[in-house]
C-alpha cells in the first residue's frame, strides 16, 4: 500500500470514492511514511493514534453517504496551528508545555470536511526565518539534493517542515502561513505548489501570531488542483477574527483548467534585480512564453517603491511581533523560569524560552516602536506600505495578474546563510510586496537548475481573485509539465 502515499489529493479523494481503498488504509501507509522519514525532521509531533481513530471516523461517515470534501485525507497541521489537546509549541520552547483547549478555525474547518491529522509540522520558531534553521526541534531537511552533492539543503521558511513533508510525500498536502513568502518561498524550494490567498480570506483565529497585518494561513500541495481543494476548505468567515472577511467563498478548483486566453499578464520590470542568476531569468522568460502561448497578453508594468518593500517589511513585521510576543511572560500558560521577584522571571523566562532570531525581531520592533524612532521608523514604513499597495493598485487597472519569480535561488545548504541575516532576508525580496499589499500569491513549480534542484514562477492577483491565480497556475503547470521527485535517500 506504500504507493498510496504518491497519488495526489484528488487522486486519492477519487480512490476512496470509488471504494479503491479506505481512509484508514490511506492514513496507514502515511503514518508509515512518516515515520520512516524522521531524518527529515518535518514533523514535530506525529500523532499516528488520532490519526487512525479519525480515519475510521472517516470510514463511518462515507459508509453513511455522508462524506465531505476532504473525507478521509491525511494531512500534515504546521506547528503555528492550535490544535486541540496536541501539543502546539510555534517550534519554541517557550510553549513546549502549550496544549491547547481549543481548536484554530482553520483546522476546525479540515476536521468538519473529513481531514485527518497526521501530526504537527516542523517550522522557523514563530514563523521568523526563511531556511527552517531557527526551530527549537532543529532545523528541517530538504528532501532534495543537487545532482552530485550530498550536502543538506533548506526546504525554505518558515514553512519548511510542511514543505518538505508534501515533497517527500508523507501528507497529502499540508497547512502553511505566509507572513513575508513563508508558504511561496518554501514552495519554490521543494517543487511543491503554495498559495497565500488574500488578507482576511482565512481566518487567522487560533494561530500563534507573528504580525498580525501580515499573517494568512495558507495550503501547500503537489498540484494546483489539490492546493484549489484544500484552500476551499481553509476559508470562510470567522466572527472571531476581526480581520475575516465577509465573503463567500468559491470552490477554487472549478478555476483550474479555464482557458487563460485574453487575460492581460504585467512584468513588473523592477523584480529584474542586480545580480539575480540567470537560471531564474531564464525561468521567468520561459514562464512568459508559455503564457503567451496559452493566449495571454503581456504588458510591461511599473512597481517603483519595491526597492523599499524589504526595509520597510523588516520594520513592521518585527514591530507587530515585538507587541504580540509581549504575552509570553511565564505567567499564563508555557515556560516559566522562576527568578526572585516579577522582572526576574520576565526576564528569566524570555531569556531561555526564546531563540536568537525571535529575540533579534522583538528588540528590532521594540527599537523602532519606541519614543523618539516612532515616527522616523515605523509610522515612515507604515507610509511606504501605503505607496506599494498603490502601485499594485495601479498596475491593477493594466492587467489581470502578474508573474515573477518567487525565489532569488534555488535551496541552499543548511548553515550557508545561518550566520548573515541580511543575507537570509534577502531570500524574501520577490514576496514580502504582496503581504504589505493584502494580496493573494502563489508558486508553481516550473523548472530545475543547474543542479537538477526546484525552481518556481510566482503570480500575483487582486485582492480577492485567487480565482484567476488558479486558471493561470494550472496554465503554468501544463506547460511545464514538472514531473521531478526528490530521489529518496532518507
Amino acid at each position: 500500500m506504500s504507493d498510496l502515499t504518491s497519488l495526489t489529493l484528488k487522486a486519492a479523494l477519487d480512490g476512496m470514492a470509488a471504494k479503491s481503498f479506505s481512509a484508514v488504509e490511506l492514513t496507514q501507509a502515511h503514518v508509515e511514511a512518516v515515520e520512516a522519514a524522521k531524518a527529515l525532521n518535518a514533523f514535530s509531533v506525529q500523532t499516528p493514534d488520532k490519526a487512525l481513530d479519525m480515519a475510521r471516523a472517516s470510514d463511518e461517515r462515507r459508509a453513511r453517504g455522508e462524506a465531505g470534501r476532504l473525507e478521509g485525507a491525511p494531512l500534515g497541521i504546521k506547528d503555528l496551528f492550535c490544535t486541540e489537546g496536541v501539543q502546539s509549541a510555534a517550534a519554541s520552547k517557550i510553549l513546549a508545555s502549550f496544549r491547547p483547549t481549543y481548536e484554530s478555525t482553520v483546522t476546525t474547518n479540515l476536521w468538519r470536511d473529513g481531514a485527518v491529522m497526521l501530526g504537527k509540522l516542523n517550522m522557523d520558531e514563530f514563523a521568523m526565518g526563511s531556511s527552517n534553521e531557527t526551530s527549537a526541534y532543529g532545523p528541517v531537511v530538504n528532501p532534495w539534493r543537487a545532482q552530485g552533492g550530498n550536502a543538506q539543503l533548506t526546504p525554505g521558511g518558515s514553512s519548511g517542515g510542511s514543505a518538505a513533508a508534501v515533497a517527500a510525500e508523507l501528507c497529502l498536502g499540508a497547512t502553511a502561513t505566509d507572513t513575508g513568502g513563508s508558504i511561496r518561498q518554501p514552495a519554490a524550494f521543494t517543487g511543491t505548489v503554495g498559495i497565500k490567498p488574500t488578507y482576511g480570506r482565512c481566518s487567522r483565529w487560533g494561530i500563534v501570531a507573528f504580525a498580525s497585518s501580515l499573517d494568512q494561513a495558507g495550503p501547500m500541495a503537489r498540484t494546483v488542483e489539490d492546493a484549489a481543494i484544500l484552500l476551499t476548505s481553509m476559508c470562510g468567515h470567522d466572527p472571531k477574527d476581526s480581520t475575516s472577511l465577509p465573503v463567500e467563498t468559491p470552490d477554487f478548483a472549478q478555476f483550474v483548467g479555464k482557458p487563460v486566453k485574453g487575460l492581460r499578464i504585467g512584468i513588473p520590470k523592477e523584480y529584474r534585480v542586480d545580480g539575480m542568476p540567470p537560471e531564474i531569468e531564464k525561468l521567468w522568460e520561459q514562464g512568459i512564453a508559455w503564457l503567451k502561448d496559452a493566449g495571454c497578453e503581456i504588458v510591461e508594468v511599473s512597481l517603483p517603491h519595491t526597492k523599499y518593500a524589504l526595509p520597510a517589511y523588516y520594520i513592521i513585521a518585527p514591530a507587530e511581533a515585538s507587541s504580540n510576543l509581549a504575552r509570553y511572560d511565564g505567567m499564563r500558560y508555557g515556560l516559566r523560569v522562576e527568578g526572585g521577584n516579577l522582572t526576574e522571571t520576565y526576564e528569566g523566562t524570555r531569556a531561555e524560552g526564546f531563540g536568537a532570531e525571535v529575540k533579534r525581531r522583538i528588540l528590532i520592533g521594540t527599537y523602532v516602536l519606541s519614543a523618539g524612532y516612532y515616527d522616523a521608523y515605523y509610522l515612515k514604513a507604515l507610509k511606504v506600505r501605503r505607496r506599494i499597495a498603490d502601485d499594485f493598485d495601479q498596475a491593477f487597472e493594466k492587467v489581470d495578474a502578474l508573474l515573477t519569480p518567487t525565489a532569488p535561488s534555488a535551496a541552499f545548504a543548511l548553515g550557508e546563510k545561518s550566520d548573515d541575516p541580511v543575507a537570509m532576508y534577502l531570500n524574501d525580496i520577490f514576496t514580502v510586496t504582496v503581504n504589505l499589499a493584502g494580496l493573494p500569491g502563489m508558486s508553481i513549480p516550473a523548472g530545475v537548475d543547474a543542479g537538477g534542484l526546484p525552481l518556481g514562477l510566482q503570480l500575483i492577483g487582486r485582492a480577492l481573485d485567487e480565482g484567476t491565480l488558479f486558471s493561470l497556475g494550472g496554465a503554468i503547470e501544463k506547460a511545464a509539465d514538472f514531473k521531478a521527485k526528490p530521489a529518496k535517500w532518507w
